[in-house]
This record gives C-alpha cells, sequence and structure tokens, in this order.
C-alpha cells in the first residue's frame, strides 16, 4: 500500500512543502512578501516645533496676535513676530482695490466723494459701444493692476452727470480728499496714442495719484514716473529687436 505524506499549512499565508516545489518548477508565481505595517510616526506637537522665523512666517494675522503673551520673554521671536505682523498688514492695505468696480449714480457719493482722505480716486465715463472708451478702460485695467493702493471706478457717463454729451467721451475725473483734482475730456488727452504708460505719466503729473501701496506721497509719484520711463524704454528696445528680426528674415 502507497505511503502518503501529505504537508499542510498550518499558519496561514505560510508556504507548504509542496507550494516551494511547484515555485521552484515555475508552476506557482512568486510567494508574495510577508505584510509589514507601516511604521508609526505620531503626529507633530505644535509645541515640539522650534521658534524661529519660518515658524513665526507659517503663522496667520490672528494667530500672531494670539502668541504676544507667549513670546514675552524671548526678545527675538517678539521682534520677528512684530516685523513679520507689519508685513501683513501692509499686504492687506496694498491689495486693497486692484480692478475697476463698477459703480452708479446713487453710488457716487459714497465709492468717490467720501474715499477715505488718503485714497486717491480715478473715475472714468464711458458708455458701452466706443471705441474710444474700450482703448482707456483697457489701459485703467493695467494701471488697476499695477497700482492697487488707487481706486478705480467707471460709470456710464449720463448717469453721473445727466445729459453729459457723447463727443466728451470718454472722460476722467481725479477725486482726493473729495475734491475734484483732475479732469481729462476726450482720448487724445493721453496722447496720440494711448497707452498704459502714457495715461500714467499723465495722471501723475502733478499728483501722486498712482500708488502701488510701497511709497507714500511725492515718493510714490516719482517711483511711478521712474517705473513707467523705464517701462517705456523697455517697449522702444523691444520693438526695435523685433523690427531688426523681420528685416533679417526678409
Amino acid at each position: 500500500m502507497a505511503d502518503y505524506h501529505f504537508v499542510y499549512k498550518d499558519v496561514e499565508g505560510s508556504s507548504t512543502q509542496w507550494d516551494d516545489i511547484q515555485r521552484k518548477l515555475g508552476n506557482l508565481p512568486p510567494k508574495p512578501p510577508a505584510f509589514k505595517p507601516d511604521p508609526f510616526t505620531p503626529a507633530e506637537d505644535e509645541d515640539s516645533k522650534p521658534r524661529d522665523k519660518n515658524w513665526i512666517d507659517q503663522k496667520t494675522e490672528e494667530q500672531l496676535e494670539d502668541l504676544e503673551d507667549d513670546l514675552d520673554d524671548d526678545r527675538f521671536m517678539q521682534e520677528f513676530r512684530r516685523k513679520r505682523l507689519a508685513e501683513l498688514k501692509n499686504a492687506v492695505k496694498i491689495a486693497k482695490f486692484g480692478s475697476i468696480t463698477q459703480i452708479s449714480g446713487s453710488d457716487f457719493v459714497r465709492e468717490v466723494s467720501q474715499a477715505p482722505r488718503d485714497v486717491w480716486v480715478v473715475v472714468i465715463l464711458y458708455k458701452d459701444g466706443y471705441p474710444e472708451c474700450r482703448v482707456l478702460m483697457q489701459c485703467l485695467e493695467e494701471l488697476a493692476t499695477m497700482y492697487p493702493a488707487t481706486k478705480f471706478v467707471k460709470i456710464i457717463s449720463t448717469e453721473c452727470i445727466p445729459n453729459y454729451p457723447d463727443r466728451n467721451l470718454p472722460t476722467v475725473l481725479v477725486y482726493n480728499n473729495g475734491a475734484v483734482k483732475a479732469n481729462y475730456v476726450g482720448l487724445y488727452t493721453f496722447g496720440r496714442r494711448c497707452t498704459p504708460e502714457g495715461v500714467a505719466m499723465v495722471l501723475c503729473q502733478s499728483d501722486p495719484v498712482l500708488n502701488d501701496g510701497q511709497n507714500e506721497g511725492e515718493a510714490s509719484r516719482e517711483a511711478v514716473l521712474e517705473g513707467v520711463r523705464k517701462r517705456f524704454i523697455e517697449k522702444v528696445i523691444t520693438q526695435h529687436e523685433n523690427d531688426d528680426d523681420g528685416s533679417s528674415s526678409d
């Protein structure tokens, strides 16, 4: 009588001698690796993090305000905290506007005449369907992005001034401290070829109308004019290079 010898799996996941032989012969796939759970890593304790400049930089303004008492004994960290708070508050101030806001006649006093004393307001009177209005609006949209501390608003001309003549469009009014500081009637008051640089130069001829939030008063006006001159020169150089490339390829 034949003597049969059986080898059983006695532990789940372990291999029998028969399985091992079959794997060697290529009749069974390789044995899967034994399961190993991922090593346990405890969550990082907020109090255990090193209190350095990077730790301060990751805090919000509200969190920094709450840290005042905790850092009383650390003079250097208090200084980092004060500087970071100033940066956050300045960023909020700079990002005050940044685009052109549509207003109606009923909004004018609140949005323009009653704007804060330190805010310059640029108002464009326009109507849809006028190419000149579209050209100037594009220039002002670019300037509004570049100078977010200056407030830009747009209003349908006849909502602002009843029966305002269409021949005067577009018209720009500049306000500060509740009073009109300048007005520009028609597209060509900004030059024969209206560009953002040309508009900026005209607006800042005598007053610090445009402000990027980094400077104040006359320093702001000088910074704008210097930036405009630089961009204008860069555009001329780029145009000249493009013209040279086009002529050389002909």
